[in-house]
């Protein structure tokens, strides 16, 4: 089971999106998965993104385990790029990712699903760039 710290500064922020308490989704960021706001070759394994639903999505099944005991999951695919020793983190006012090997990502976004889904359907790529 993958667990992963999220330091308090990180929870903060959570509160104050207001998503919190919704199911969360942590998902990397290349183009491998539904929820994938940009990507493609270029950024595999190395941009990340906080997705918030409003209800769990079966193809995420997997549960991570943190310490604030948020219903955060991920996919059999995403987990090919989380190791041991996970922390969410804000460092200069932008949400960061590592591992016990170091910095994953130094600016992990966080997004709505239904709004992600909804770009993709008029074939928007939700942050606009790929690679």
């Amino acid at each position: 089971m993958l667990n992963i710290k999220v330091t308090d500064s990180v929870m903060t922020l959570l509160k104050r999106k207001n998503i919190a308490d919704k199911t969360l989704l942590l998902v990397t960021d290349d183009g491998g998965g539904k929820y994938s706001l940009q990507g493609g070759a270029c950024s595999i394994g190395a941009k990340f993104s906080i997705v918030a639903l409003d209800e769990f999505d079966p193809e995420y099944p997997l549960s991570i385990e943190n310490n604030f005991e948020l219903k955060l999951y991920t996919s059999d695919y995403d987990t090919r790029f989380l190791r041991t020793g996970l922390t969410l983190d804000v460092k200069n006012s932008r949400i960061t990712l590592k591992d016990n090997t170091g910095l994953l990502d130094s600016n992990v976004l966080i997004a709505n699903g239904k709004d992600i889904l909804a770009a993709f359907e008029k074939g928007i790529i939700m942050n606009g760039e790929s690679c």
